[in-house]
């Protein structure tokens, strides 16, 4: 009989794994990219923008010669923005503002959380008159960081630890708290002007909407299965229209703000990358501020 080629008689060979590549940097992280220099999976977390793809940042550090990235060559994410030791440390702050912001709350009592949540123009039972129509403009970010129930909070901030700790690896930091701050913002902003004057409203519901809108347009661009974000998302909106007492002026209008700054972020081409993501996160801001003016003058 015939010796197969292989030399290794007629057994059968391993069987070869169809499971997704992981990156080599984080084992626990499947991913479809890979080092445009030695070819191995990166995640978001790891991708260094080149002249063509992108590189790790052990062949980043390499490419320059010192072991160390050159300025030139410094570890960039995916949409420009800076690699740095630890790709969380603005969600665990946001998270622990919102934490002691509820401390305290629990602490002092509600009274704290009526001077920090967003209102319209509503009387404060003493003869006056409180909200952002009395010119109370804080209470549009404030309220973005305040809540009253433990359901609410612990909710939230286990949604921004998962959405939020991948997409500010992929970000960078400073791209990552304006697109979180201005998604607040522009849910308190839409919550303004659609809610009642009289309403309380509190949470950081709109800015995590915002992360999911920028999460579904990364995700989009890296070709990854949409399927679990989405999911997750239309689950979200159920809640947000099904459940009573949900304010879903807030969500809709932080979805549509990190949407169309998570656009801006993800595609913005490299040569005016910059100036396209801040100008887009601007413009919106500019957004909110006129919906500010206009339901201000429309209460007074």
């Amino acid at each position: 009989m015939e010796q197969p080629p292989d030399g290794h008689g007629g057994q059968d060979q391993p069987a070869v794994s169809d499971a997704p590549p992981r990156c080599y940097r984080h084992p626990d992280r499947e991913t479809g990219i890979r080092c445009t220099r030695c070819d191995r999976p990166i995640c978001p977390e790891c991708m260094v923008s080149a002249s063509v793809g992108f590189q790790c940042p052990n062949c980043v550090r390499e490419g320059s010669g010192t072991g160390q990235p050159a300025a030139a060559t410094r570890p960039r994410t995916l949409v420009g923005g800076s690699v740095t030791a630890d790709p969380r440390l603005v969600t665990k702050l946001l998270v622990a503002i919102n934490l002691v912001v509820f401390i305290l709350i629990q602490v002092v009592g509600t009274r704290l959380a009526d001077d920090l949540g967003l209102v319209g123009y509503a009387a404060d039972g003493r003869g006056g008159l409180i909200g952002v129509a009395d010119g109370e403009y804080y209470r549009l970010f404030t309220s973005v960081f305040t809540h009253e129930a433990f359901l609410h909070i612990g909710f939230n901030m286990l949604s921004l630890w998962m959405i939020g700790g991948p997409l500010e690896a992929a970000l960078g930091r400073a791209r990552y708290l304006t697109l979180y701050l201005v998604s607040g913002l522009a849910g308190s902003a839409l919550t303004y002007l659609l809610a009642s004057q009289y309403q309380l409203t509190v949470g950081a519901s709109g800015a995590i909407f915002g992360l999911f809108g920028a999460t579904v347009v990364l995700v989009r661009k890296l070709n990854y299965d949409m399927r679990p974000v989405v999911a997750l998302l239309v689950i979200n909106l159920i809640i947000t229209f099904g459940w009573a007492g949900i304010a879903w002026q807030a969500h809709i209008g932080g979805l549509v703000a990190g949407t169309v700054i998570g656009v801006a972020m993800v595609y913005a081409p490299r040569a005016h990358r910059a100036l396209l993501q801040y100008g887009a996160s601007g413009l919106m801001l500019l957004v909110t501020v006129a919906i500010v003016v206009y339901r201000t003058a429309a209460l007074t």
